[in-house]
């Protein structure tokens, strides 16, 4: 592990085992997905330690700073020390954790096509609305 010099970003994210390759490190950066100091930033961008991270991975956002600088990939024990996850962002991350978990499958996105029981109840639904009331 390396304490002095610089490393590229998608070199250091491969390490500290934010991505399983390279590539997909590479795609994230392109994508937008990893952000340097707030900015967005190139897969050659040179990290230094002390620099803060903006990772998203799926619907999680970590904010992580820079504590040593490693080209190799090593055991996930050893990954760890290459970084601290703010405090801020751990309590963010497990809050919508438990929002999605409250949500349950209530919260999964449907493929656009209703069911034979929600159909029924789309139907039961308009003829409720389109019936003159009796007042």
């Amino acid at each position: 592990m390396q304490q002095e010099g610089k490393v590229r970003l998608d070199k250091w994210l491969w390490a500290a085992r934010f991505f399983k390759t390279r590539s997909l490190a590479k795609a994230a950066i392109e994508g937008g997905k990893v952000q340097c100091a707030g900015e967005r930033c190139k897969a050659s961008k040179e990290i230094r330690v002390g620099d803060v991270l903006n990772i998203r991975q799926g619907l999680d956002l970590k904010v992580v700073e820079v504590l040593v600088l490693s080209e190799q990939r090593r055991g996930a024990p050893e990954a760890q020390l290459l970084y601290r996850e703010s405090e801020d962002s751990i309590a963010a991350r497990e809050a919508a954790a438990a929002q999605r978990k409250a949500l349950g499958a209530g919260g999964q996105i449907s493929d656009g096509r209703p069911s034979k029981k929600q159909r029924r109840q789309i139907f039961r639904f308009r003829d409720e609305r389109n019936t003159p009331s009796a007042e």
